[in-house]
């Protein structure tokens, strides 16, 4: 079946869409990760040109917005993620110039910007910390963030046991002897929320930002930042609320006064949280109509490609995100995790987050395959849907990495034990059959992380004029998806068809079938096929394939459940 000539002609389905949705709602999102994404300058690094440069290609991807992962100045102790000024631009990626007529070119083409702010924490060269360091113990200066005094006969412990995530203890000794936490790198630490200039500060950056015309933000690490003034011990099975510094009870208000900022420009911007909590329903306490407007669905990110758990992960976002009225978002992949099709290229398809692994086989042919069935089934969920950059090229990890190039900090404070995030954030093959494949115009300019040799037949050039290609299904599937052939807002019915089928059906006459199993399933009778992830079989679906199709009879294919909103 070819692609593209399945979808070349979509028939007249939704006559609901002249009812007017917020974007957010139904948006595809782009993740560029800015390093990594295209480099104009020639100097290895990724910048603002080399976006401005291939928004046409974003545009004819079907994106609605892109998602910018820190782009500020920073000693990149955590790829950006220790900001040391929130109102600029690194010079290794652009100017503020850059940055404004980037997101209004965007704009031009129907693409919104979304930006990272990450509130937790700043850079150990931020000129607040600064400030602490050169000041006295107990201090003003020191009062913006958590500084203490340690324990033990001279305070040569940490004030608590508290680790942090990149692995060692949270705190850091200074020479003067007080310790300061920092949840994740010691370049990193965290800010002290109950004190009112943090509070103030960051309302500026979000205005800052909003006024340059951003939709919205991203709101790293969104459960952390407020901590128990205590400093308590971690419990082994703390009450909901009660975590020393995850997920308590008073980010609330801090988010409702955000939203308030964030409704009182003419277009609403859009605030969306990273919020890793494994409670469906102490997420959604954070898309109440007065919060965030949406948040990462990492319970699908990390389901392992199984029908029962893939099916149940699904359902449990559209039950815990309907009482709030929110919308799920689906998410394959991002800079934090293993790459779609290497992780399904294993036996355990479950672990999204790396580890080491010794004589742990990778199939990259079957990971492609299921890769595709699943961003095809991910298009056709309800919600919002994120796109780390390359998913679509259906890039595997660069898992070859010498240990002298890696960069994360994870691979260092675990002594190589874990291989760290570096493997997903390699820089994109754009033409050529060589590295660095299109990325720098400077073919000798060594990148700031290698690219795998083998990269050629995944190169943008590679793909665009194969109709079969990964590049070209996202294609095709985005632009049905934003046809919506199910109407506005239709909600998901479930279809039964045995253990190993994912079956839905939206809108009446739209169906989406994913074959997990190992037996070809028939498609029913009376439709119609819009797309598909992979070749049918005759008249059948192969296993781990997915397929889009409309109902041109009145037959109810299978058996219909109860809509699941």
């Amino acid at each position: 079946m070819d692609l593209t000539q399945a979808a070349a002609t979509l028939p007249e389905l939704a006559p609901e869409l002249a009812v007017e949705r917020p974007w957010w709602r139904d948006a595809v999102v782009y993740q560029v990760y800015i390093r990594s994404f295209a480099d104009a300058n020639g100097d290895g690094t990724g910048d603002m040109a080399g976006v401005r440069a291939h928004l046409s290609y974003l545009a004819a991807l079907g994106v609605d917005a892109l998602w910018f992962s820190p782009w500020y100045p920073s000693p990149l102790a955590d790829s950006g993620y220790d900001i040391s000024d929130y109102r600029s631009i690194d010079p290794k990626f652009g100017t503020l110039w850059e940055a404004e007529q980037l997101i209004s070119e965007a704009r031009e083409l129907g693409i919104r910007t979304i930006v990272d702010v990450v509130p937790n924490h700043v850079s150990n060269e931020h000129p607040w910390f600064r400030e602490a360091l050169a000041a006295p113990a107990g201090s003003a200066a020191r009062e913006r963030f958590w500084f203490r005094a340690g324990t033990g006969e001279n305070g040569e412990l940490p004030p608590n046991g508290w680790q942090s995530i990149f692995g060692g203890s949270a705190w850091t000794r200074l020479p003067d002897g007080e310790w300061y936490l920092h949840l994740f790198a010691p370049e990193q630490p965290d800010l002290n929320w109950s004190h009112p200039e943090v509070v103030t500060e960051h309302e500026d950056i979000l205005r800052f930002w909003f006024d340059r015309g951003v939709a919205g933000v991203r709101i790293d690490s969104a459960a952390l930042l407020v901590k128990d003034p205590e400093l308590s011990e971690e419990p082994a099975d703390p009450n909901p609320g009660e975590h020393p510094f995850t997920d308590r009870d008073e980010l609330h208000d801090i988010y409702r006064g955000w939203r308030e900022l964030a409704d009182s420009y003419d277009e609403p911007r859009v605030l969306v949280g990273e919020v890793w909590l494994p409670d469906a329903e102490r997420l959604a306490r954070y898309l109440r109509p007065d919060e965030l407007h949406t948040a990462f669905n990492f319970d699908f990110l990390a389901c392992p490609w199984e029908p029962g758990p893939m099916r149940a992960s699904i359902q449990s976002a559209l039950a815990s995100h309907a009482p709030v009225n929110a919308p799920a978002t689906w998410v394959l992949a991002n800079h934090d995790v293993t790459r779609t099709v290497t992780r399904y290229g294993r036996a355990d398809t479950s672990f999204a987050f790396e580890t080491k692994r010794e004589g742990t086989p990778t199939d990259l042919v079957l990971g492609d395959r299921r890769a595709r069935a699943a961003a095809l089934l991910a298009m056709a969920l309800p919600g919002s849907m994120y796109v780390y950059q390359g998913e679509e090229l259906g890039l595997p990890e660069a898992e070859n990495i010498p240990p002298e190039r890696r960069q994360d900090p994870m691979w260092l404070r675990s002594g190589g034990i874990d291989p760290g995030r570096d493997g997903c954030r390699v820089p994109l093959p754009w033409s050529g059959q060589v590295p660095p494949f299109g990325f720098s115009p400077n073919g000798n300019a060594p990148l700031w992380l290698d690219q795998p040799d083998d990269w050629a037949p995944l190169s943008v050039e590679a793909q665009t004029d194969d109709p079969a290609s990964m590049l070209n299904l996202y294609r095709v599937g985005l632009r049905i998806r934003r046809e919506a052939p199910w109407g506005a807002g239709a909600e998901l019915s479930w279809l039964n068809h045995g253990d190993d089928v994912i079956a839905f059906a939206r809108g009446g006459r739209f169906l989406c079938i994913a074959n997990l199993g190992s037996q070809a399933i028939e498609l029913p009778t009376g439709t119609e096929v819009l797309v598909g992830s992979a070749e049918l079989v005759g008249n059948a679906v192969p296993q781990d394939t997915t397929v889009w199709l409309v109902r041109t009879g009145n037959e109810t294919p299978f058996d219909a459940e109860q809509p699941q909103t």
